[in-house]
């Protein structure tokens, strides 16, 4: 816990997904995580209790969703519920991976915007502000009538490209959509922009019919930048086509690393040198059987924002306006 004398308290608590994260907060922070007893019944009911006063607190709950998204879902709604009933004075759900963001509109009638659904659950239980990582596309803030502080984990990846190469880079966004989010990134590479053309049928997901290259990449470093990893489909293909154009190597920078199943099969022969993934999400055991994975951590960018909410600074300011891409 964090006290400014007569003033406020900070409190950070963590749900029961990526615990190692949260601590790696609270120790960038200075302090610990509050204490919180979490159970499941047998039927498979989830209990939450605080396990100390919150009267008056500033409190921030922290929840990676991934693997069991709809429980870890339900076990956060239910921290924040038992925060408002404890009388805390703001409740701020930290969301490191929006789960249901891809579901952010309806490409096929009658179908649900699941995003815009998940940001209602939080604002009826209670939070007064959200925080996420380089969500899937800007407009989810727009669901949400409350504030909305987008980070993102560009900074990281810069630092750790800027002086790998001697050749030429160029940054490949693996669809039209990332294409100004390569471009953020290729400004402080001194690097060309590219993306892959992807057709996809709607009807069919996780599946990608066809790719085409737009952009430079013959004797160059090809850096792959997307949001999410999941089946790995898109990135697989993608690797290929940007080899059969001749680039030099081929790397793939993501925030959020899923490897969900069958990303295995289709990304262990692929020829990507490596991945550079951050620790958004608990990695599952997936990303040893791929191997060449590397784990940068967001701990210390959250840290930083969550110390600008609590003393009412500029979280913006952080990345210099580059958090809205």
């Amino acid at each position: 816990m964090i006290e400014q004398p007569g003033k406020k308290k900070m409190l950070l608590f963590s749900g029961s997904s990526n615990v190692d994260l949260a601590n790696k907060v609270a120790s960038h922070l200075g302090t610990v995580l509050s204490k919180i007893e979490t159970k499941e019944f047998a039927s498979g009911e989830i209990y939450v209790r605080l396990g100390e006063s919150v009267r008056g607190g500033d409190c921030f709950v922290m929840q990676s969703h991934s693997g069991d998204l709809n429980k870890t879902i339900m076990e956060q709604l239910l921290i924040v519920d038992a925060l408002k009933r404890a009388s805390a004075k703001r409740i701020t759900a930290v969301l490191p991976f929006y789960p249901y963001s891809r579901q952010d509109k309806k490409a096929l009638p009658r179908e649900p915007i699941s995003a815009r659904l998940i940001g209602d659950l939080f604002m009826a239980a209670g939070v007064d502000r959200l925080v996420s990582i380089d969500l899937h596309t800007q407009q989810i803030q727009g669901f949400i009538d409350r504030p909305f502080d987008h980070l993102t984990a560009l900074p990281l990846f810069v630092d750790y490209f800027k002086s790998k190469f001697d050749e030429p880079i160029s940054i490949i966004s693996p669809d039209a959509g990332g294409v100004k989010r390569a471009t953020t990134f290729a400004k402080h590479m001194e690097a060309y922009v590219g993306f892959v053309h992807k057709k996809r049928d709607p009807k069919l997901h996780n599946e990608v019919k066809s790719f085409t290259v737009i952009g430079e990449v013959e004797d160059r470093h090809a850096i792959l930048i997307d949001d999410i990893i999941d089946t790995g489909g898109t990135i697989a293909a993608a690797s290929r086509i940007l080899k059969e154009r001749g680039a030099k190597s081929v790397n793939v920078v993501s925030t959020h690393a899923l490897f969900s199943e069958g990303s295995v099969e289709k990304l262990k022969d692929a020829p990507i040198d490596k991945f550079i993934v951050t620790d958004t999400l608990q990695l599952n055991g997936n990303a040893d059987k791929i191997g060449n994975v590397e784990v940068l951590s967001v701990s210390g960018i959250i840290a930083n924002a969550l110390t600008s909410i609590f003393t009412d600074d500029s979280v913006s300011a952080l990345f210099m306006g580059e958090n809205v891409l």
